[in-house]
């Protein structure tokens, strides 16, 4: 009979963990990400040209470079939480809706430099035409909430509480971006796409919010402040031994996480199961509905 070969440094099956999440998982890129960068480009057309005029066609020109960087800005912002919005099942609609202003932004860019060439007829129509086309080109951003009805308390609950928990996970990036530490960047992005898969599980179920609402608020505010320690320690000494355990930190979460998950995909079918026994229960009381019983 054949033997598997084994030695003193072959890796043991039953040692080895499961496949960990993919540090990408879930994450598709823009499809509007070059329109965008183009945005920021074309309004330094209108700084350069407005040198070169009088006076009141420069403070326009610069008028115009001013509202066109702000809605390059405002769009930008507006498709990152559209992208945030479309990745959840159970999300509120933005509070500002920043693509929308951004259009209008764009119309006043537009408006001013077109009003000192033409008059104030042509500045409105100009900006009107231009705020029209930037938004068909964007796309307005989410009106309505999803996943989330009127009277809907628990939704609601678990839109807030996800939304406090990516708060969290952006706080982690901007305050680990500036080391530059590629190895790090992923181990955290492996961690943040496990959390996600929390966030996803909750939303689909908003009854496991109570039992994950400690991972979601204790739990990442406490690995927020970690990592800000650990950046302000970082940025000042390049200590390995302090490098490696905060990696093994966010190692243990990311397991931590990883586990409870399962635990509450274990709990909805175990309480899946319930349901379907209590129904087949229900069913064996009602002759006329038992699926055993057969028509003579």
């Amino acid at each position: 009979m054949a033997r598997r070969y084994a030695g003193s440094y072959s890796p043991d099956p039953a040692a080895q963990a499961a496949p960990r999440t993919h540090p990408w998982q879930g994450k598709v890129p823009t499809r509007l990400g070059a329109r965008v960068n183009i945005l920021f480009v074309l309004p330094f057309l209108f700084a350069i040209s407005a040198f070169f005029k009088p006076p009141l066609g420069m403070a326009a020109g610069l008028g115009a470079f001013g509202a066109m960087m702000l809605a390059a800005w405002l769009t930008r912002e507006g498709i990152r939480a559209q992208a945030a919005y479309d990745t959840r099942s159970v999300a509120r609609r933005p509070a500002i809706p920043r693509k929308i202003f951004g259009a209008a932004a764009m119309g006043i860019g537009l408006g001013l430099d077109a009003a000192w060439q033409g008059g104030l007829l042509v500045g409105t129509l100009l900006g009107g035409i231009g705020a029209g086309l930037h938004l068909l080109a964007f796309g307005p951003d989410p009106l309505r909430s999803k996943g989330i009805a009127g009277d809907d308390f628990q939704s609601g609950r678990v839109a807030r509480a996800v939304e406090g928990a990516e708060a969290e996970l952006a706080a982690m990036n901007r305050v680990l971006d500036p080391l530059r530490d590629r190895e790090l960047a992923l181990v955290l992005a492996r961690f943040q796409a496990t959390a996600r898969e929390m966030f996803r599980t909750v939303e689909q179920d908003p009854r496991d919010l109570t039992a994950a609402r400690r991972y979601l608020g204790v739990y990442l505010s406490g690995a927020r402040e970690a990592a800000e320690k650990y950046a302000a320690y970082a940025a000042r000494s390049r200590d390995p031994q302090a490098r490696t355990a905060f990696v093994t930190l966010i190692d243990d979460l990311d397991r931590n996480f990883s586990k409870k998950t399962e635990t509450l995909l274990l709990d909805d079918r175990s309480q899946l199961d319930i349901e379907m026994e209590v129904l087949r229960e229900r069913l064996s009381r009602e002759p006329h509905l038992s699926p055993s019983r057969t028509e003579g």
